[in-house]
């Protein structure tokens, strides 16, 4: 086994979920990780704790073949229900496949299914967790790598000193964490603001997203307006989204475009009412992930983006007396950041074409 998974795992289970004896485990993985999973069972043989192998979530040959079949009409799942809320920590591993393989499945199907399963993710939130990639061949054939290229840059994204991380990205949380408005710019496509006042400003050093790299608040859901233009394509389910286009209006999406797949951008607004606001504004600063991948848990990282995802608003991000925006989707969406862009925060620009103005090169 390559050295690196067992360093991969062991970051997981000490830096990310604190794993502790006595704690039940669930590892949620892709069959592609499954020496990754066996690491992670050294790991809990380690530390006391009782390890469960399941994929529930991330294999998508059967739960096409599940939606595909079904009538449309779901139930929350008691079963499952009732394992995750036996767990301490909830640990899911995505590995390779098709990511394409639920692109013949109904959107209406697929929207009716996540709006059943919302239960078990607000247990899955509840408890300790962490999201991670185990670095698959299909998924290096995605992002136009080699096999080891992949491998090398998954595992550099994840095997670093993720104080020096904390440190680094901190100096924006200190921005961003007392701030008001942010306006959000991007050539002559995006010009976007939102009030981000009483939202906490978390700092994601690997914790619960592994690899982390980023900082990230939630928009305050009326408060949204202006356009934006997500110039970077992303997969939902199992069909790629390009140049998706939102306009708001006292926070919601009033108007919306895509130039590839417009429907399924559709289907994802048209989820609940929810779904027309936006959750999420995240701040990409890990400089290591310089590659576009197609993968949203590296990609949304990549310094000299920005992020927003509609729909559910992350309760940690949510000031205790703000609302918390509520959904049964959060679909992240990236604009690149790199030229003729700027944040500014309160009036003031604070990163100018991907520089921030605590980084050498900063042209206010």
């Amino acid at each position: 086994m390559d050295p690196r998974i067992r360093e991969h795992a062991e970051t997981i289970a000490d830096h990310s979920v604190d794993l502790q004896d006595g704690d039940n485990v669930v590892i949620d993985a892709h069959p592609d990780a499954e020496d990754l999973v066996v690491a992670l069972h050294e790991a809990c043989a380690d530390r006391g704790a009782n390890p469960l192998a399941v994929q529930e979530r991330l294999g998508q040959r059967f739960r096409r073949a599940y939606l595909r079949n079904h009538d449309g009409e779901f139930e929350t799942p008691s079963h499952v229900q009732a394992l995750y809320e036996e767990m301490d920590v909830y640990i899911a591993v995505r590995g390779g496949g098709n990511a394409t393989e639920t692109s013949d499945v109904d959107p209406e199907v697929t929207s009716a299914y996540n709006k059943a399963q919302q239960p078990l993710l607000d247990e899955r939130l509840s408890k300790r967790w962490c999201l991670t990639q185990y670095p698959a061949e299909t998924n290096a054939q995605l992002g136009q790598m080699s096999t080891e290229g992949y491998e090398n840059f998954v595992w550099d994204a994840i095997n670093k000193d993720w104080d020096a991380v904390r440190e680094h990205q901190q100096q924006m949380v200190e921005i961003l964490d007392p701030a008001d408005e942010v306006r959000i710019v991007s050539g002559d496509t995006t010009d976007v603001t939102m009030s981000v006042a009483g939202n906490p400003t978390l700092n994601d050093y690997g914790e619960r997203n592994l690899p982390g790299g980023e900082v990230f608040t939630a928009p305050r859901p009326e408060s949204v307006e202006g356009e934006v233009l997500f110039d970077k394509p992303l997969y939902h389910q199992g069909r790629e989204v390009t140049d998706a286009f939102l306009r708001f209006e006292d926070g919601v999406v009033v108007e919306h475009d895509a130039s590839k797949n417009r429907e399924v951008l559709t289907e994802v607004l048209e989820t609940d009412s929810g779904a027309r606001h936006l959750g999420e504004l995240g701040i990409g600063m890990n400089r290591d992930i310089d590659t576009f991948t197609y993968n949203m848990l590296f990609d949304e990282k990549m310094g000299d983006t920005v992020h927003m995802a509609v729909g559910r608003a992350y309760e940690d991000t949510v000031g205790e007396d703000n609302e918390q925006n509520e959904s049964a989707v959060h679909v992240d969406m990236i604009v690149d950041m790199s030229e003729d862009s700027y944040i500014e925060v309160d009036g003031e620009i604070v990163q100018r074409d991907g520089t921030f103005r605590f980084e050498d090169g900063f042209e206010g």
